[in-house]
Formats: structure tokens, sequence, C-alpha cells
């Protein structure tokens, strides 16, 4: 069936005539869960399997660091180069062009003989996932124009991308259990050889839009921001607070500075500072950083209470821990229905209320709590916080041009990626300090003292009575220290509920920042088209 391009104007969603997706578009949100899900997925594929990986290449302590991290750490500072080279050169383009990479450093990755080169791998593997996540929500944008519609999509794509990162250790469990470790990453392959096989058919061509030449000044710097300060928090997270970390992060923050004068002054910037004005983009952005701070902070402390003070399997305790999923599953479509009758600003206010209340049930759970309970504390946060999600990214793509809409869409998962870090970062930091003050005077000093694992292993070598005391107080402290986090991700659940109801009550959403139209072309079928061999203008 042949095609013409039709010029889609966004004034045409103020003025309540949006076109109405349908089935072709529909089928090709179904072929964009496939990249995000496997990006999404490759954040935590990795839990299960680095014994195997350090019983084949061997890595010293630090490779082995380097194999878990590099994937994040080129993944977030890419992002917003990504997104503002995909409004350029075309979306669907970058997110084939993503594709293939993906698939070639996956295969590199699975085959990997030493763990250099799994690190080069990794590497790879984030410059892929950072050309395909921001190309599928801006996507989006430019396939869904009604705004009920396009609040739909991005649910969906919301919770397939939360869901991804809760299914990466699960899969990583079910994959070295029956073959060699290098399945995980062998899965990619024919996933994305379908991928580039649909997403011609089903998802529509976006020319790009030129504005100007790129800003390679304005992407140096960019990267000089976000690795730094994402290195320096998870080091805090990891380590504590040393010179390197403090020192990486004080750096980002006077080459952001930089970058920021950059884009106030060029005159063909790499993000468009405007957008952050806004109060429904701006905004939106500092909700979903509160969200990703206290969901993604807090997860360690749930994982380490199944395994170390339940005694649970990785792999069981990775199965229990996708309870909380299926009320994300409920929650999502509920917030999605709700911001149709009342202002959406109520509805991110009312997650977040939510997440306070799942977040009493850890701030006073103990070692022989009840699981059931525990984990529908869990449920209960997630619920509330994947609500606030859904809700913010509408509201941000709402307000985007669709000219910018891959920067926008990069600005807003690089905001989720901080969210994360600034999370594990301070809320670690709390629950360490805790443990480390009920610890003090608890068995000999070292690793005991310092985590809940050392208590463990040196437990392990004590005899009798004195093994068992140690394990039972090192339990206590850690639920000290996770009561004590789950109270400050609680505090910050109030800030957005409040911030959200003060600063975004009222707020126009959909087209609301879109004053011009947009020259991104959109493949549609004839029989959907006016009658015409020539462009047409939506208007």
């Amino acid at each position: 069936m042949g095609e013409i391009p039709v010029a889609i104007d966004e004034t045409t969603e103020r003025a309540g005539a949006a076109p109405s997706a349908g089935r072709r578009e529909w089928v090709g949100l179904a072929v964009l869960l496939v990249p995000l899900l496997l990006v999404s997925m490759d954040v935590s594929v990795l839990y299960f399997a680095v014994p195997f990986i350090g019983r084949a290449l061997e890595p010293t302590g630090t490779q082995q660091l380097w194999i878990l991290d590099m994937y994040g750490f080129v993944l977030s500072g890419l992002l917003i180069v990504m997104g503002a080279l995909g409004d350029r050169i075309g979306r669907r383009r970058l997110l084939l062009v993503g594709a293939g990479l993906f698939a070639g450093a996956s295969l590199l990755a699975a085959y990997a003989h030493d763990a250099e080169t799994l690190i080069a791998a990794r590497a790879l593997l984030g410059v892929g996932g950072a050309a395909l996540m921001p190309s599928t929500l801006a996507l989006i944008r430019t396939m869904f124009a009604d705004p009920r519609q396009r609040g739909t999509a991005i649910a969906i794509w919301t919770a397939v991308m939360t869901g991804g990162i809760s299914l990466g250790p699960i899969l990583s469990g079910v994959l070295v259990e029956h073959f060699w470790w290098g399945s995980i990453f062998l899965i990619n392959v024919p996933a994305m050889a379908i991928l580039l096989i649909l997403v011609p058919v089903f998802v529509p061509r976006h020319r790009g839009v030129a504005h100007g030449s790129f800003d390679l000044i304005g992407a140096v710097l960019s990267l000089g921001t976000l690795l730094p300060v994402v290195y320096g928090i998870k080091e805090i997270a990891r380590s504590g607070a040393q010179t390197l970390p403090i020192a990486s992060i004080g750096f980002g923050l006077i080459v952001g500075a930089l970058f920021a004068r950059r884009q106030l002054t060029a005159e063909h910037p790499l993000l468009d500072l405007e957008l952050l004005r806004m109060r429904a983009f701006g905004g939106a952005v500092l909700a979903n950083v509160m969200s990703m701070f206290a969901i993604v902070g807090f997860a360690i402390f749930t994982t380490q209470y199944l395994q170390s003070v339940l005694g649970m399997s990785p792999l069981r305790a990775a199965l229990w821990s996708l309870v909380p999923s299926l009320a994300v599953a409920v929650a999502t479509p509920v917030a999605t229905v709700l911001a149709r009758r009342i202002d959406r600003a109520w509805v991110m206010s009312g997650g977040f209320t939510v997440a306070i209340g799942g977040f009493a049930v850890p701030a006073t759970a103990r070692p022989h709590s009840s699981l059931g309970l525990l984990l529908g504390g869990a449920a209960v946060y997630a619920a509330g916080v994947v609500a606030v999600m859904t809700q913010v990214t509408e509201m941000a793509m709402g307000v985007a041009p669709a000219d910018r809409a891959a920067s926008a869409s990069a600005v807003l998962e690089s905001g989720s990626e901080l969210g994360g870090a600034l999370g594990m970062a301070l809320l670690g930091t709390i629950g360490d300090a805790v443990y480390h003050r009920a610890m003090a005077d608890a068995g000999p000093e070292g690793p005991a003292r310092e985590t809940l694992g050392g208590a463990q292993a040196t437990a392990a070598r004590l005899s009798g009575d004195a093994g068992r005391t140690l394990l039972d107080t090192a339990r206590d402290a850690f639920c000290d220290g996770m009561n004590a986090a789950a109270i400050g991700a609680a505090v910050v659940m109030v800030i957005g509920a409040g911030y959200c109801v003060r600063f975004l009550r009222g707020v126009p959403v959909a087209g609301a920042g879109a004053g011009e139209a947009t020259s991104a072309l959109v493949d549609v079928p004839v029989a959907d088209a006016p009658a015409a061999d020539v462009p047409v203008d939506a208007r």
C-alpha cells in the first residue's frame, strides 16, 4: 500500500481536532515496546550473572564494578546527546541505528573472552540504549496526536519500562541456571533483528528537523556534566563520602554550569532550556526525580531484606519481588483514567500520598515481620510512584514541541537516572549510618560493623551462640537502617505531594507548549489520508 507524507500541526491538538491513531499506530507501539523492554532489562540483568562471569573471566574487583556500572554510566551520559541527534536526523532512523548497535554489542558481550572486552561491550550497549530510549518515547509523541490516546500509550510505555527493570534479574537467574552466562546478552540479538524488520513497516517515518549545525561542544559538555555526577553519586552510595567521588561531583557541577551557559548563548543549542522554564515540563522533570529517588533508592533495602534477613535464595527473592508489579499493572490505567476527569496535579499528589502509606510498612519492619505485609507495603508504594511517573511523562511530552520530542524525552529520562542515583546515595547513606551506630558495640571490629553481609561472613566463622547473637544483632541493625531509609523516602513523598498541588495545579498539558507547526513528516496510509499526491497540512 502506498504512503504519502502528512505534516501534523500541533495546533490541531489545541483545537481539539487531533487525528485519532489507528491499528497501524497501535501495532507500531507494540513494536516500540521491544527495544524499551530490552534496554530497561539490561540495567538489572547482570545481578545474578556476576558470579558466573567472575568464574569465567576472572575480573579484578575494579573491573567487576565497571562491568556492572559501565552500561548505566554511558546510557545516562548520552541520553541528551542522542535525543538532540534524533530530532535532527529522524527518530526512526536513530532507532534503527541504535537497534543495530545494540545487537552487535550484545554479540560482543555474549562471546567476550576477557573482562576488558566485556566492559567495552557494555559501553557500546549503553550507546545503543541511549539511541533507543528517547527515540521510542518521541515516536509515541509523533504517532499519537490525540491527547487521550497518547496518555494511554505513555501509560503502557511507563509500565513496560518499570516492568523491564523488575524482569531483568528473573531472566538472568533463569538463563544462568540453564545456559552459559553469555545467554543473557544473546537473547537481545533476535529481538533486535525482528525490530529492524518491523520498524520500517509499522513505525512512521520522522524526517528530522534542521536546527542548524549540531552542537558538538554542547555534547562534550553534556557528557562532562552527567558522567562525573552520576559516577560520584554511585560511588558515594557504594563506598561512602570519599574524596574522589566528591571531587567528581564538583567537577561535573562546574562543567554543568558551562553547559547551561553554552545552551543559553549558542545559536543552535543542544538543549532548549526554555523547556525547563515551563511549569508543566520543568515541574514534571522534578516530580519524576522525586519518584525515582524513592523507588530506586529503596529497592536495595527490599532486596537485602529478602535475601539476607529472611534467607531467600537470589532467584526466589527476585520472584517474590515481582509481587508489587501486580499493583503497578492496576495503578497505571487507573491513574490514566482519573487524569481525564480531574486535574492531573491531584492524581500525582494522590500517587505520592499513596506511596507515603506504602513506605510506612518498611518503616516499621523487623526481622520476623510478615512477608506478606512487607510485599503489600512495597506494592502500595510502587503503585503510587508509578502512577506519578505515568502522569509526569504524559505532562512533559504533552507540552514538548513535536520537533523537540526526542530531546524532551532525553531530559526526562536523564532526570530519572539522576533521581535513582541520588536515591541510592542518600537513602543508602542513611541506612548505613544507622547500621553502623547500632553495630558500634556489637562483635569484633571489621566487616561485621560495615554491612550485613560482612556480619554474616563473620558469624559463620564464630562458634555456637556467639555467631547467632552477632547475626541477630546485625539483622536488627539492618532493619533499623531500613526503617530510617523508608522514613526518608516517605519525607520526599510528602514533599512531592505538596509540590504537585502547589505548583502544577491547573497547568495545561496537551499541546500547551507547541506554538508552531512541526515540520516533521510521518507516513500515513493512502487509504486514511486525503486523496492527493502532495504533502498535505493536517490543519
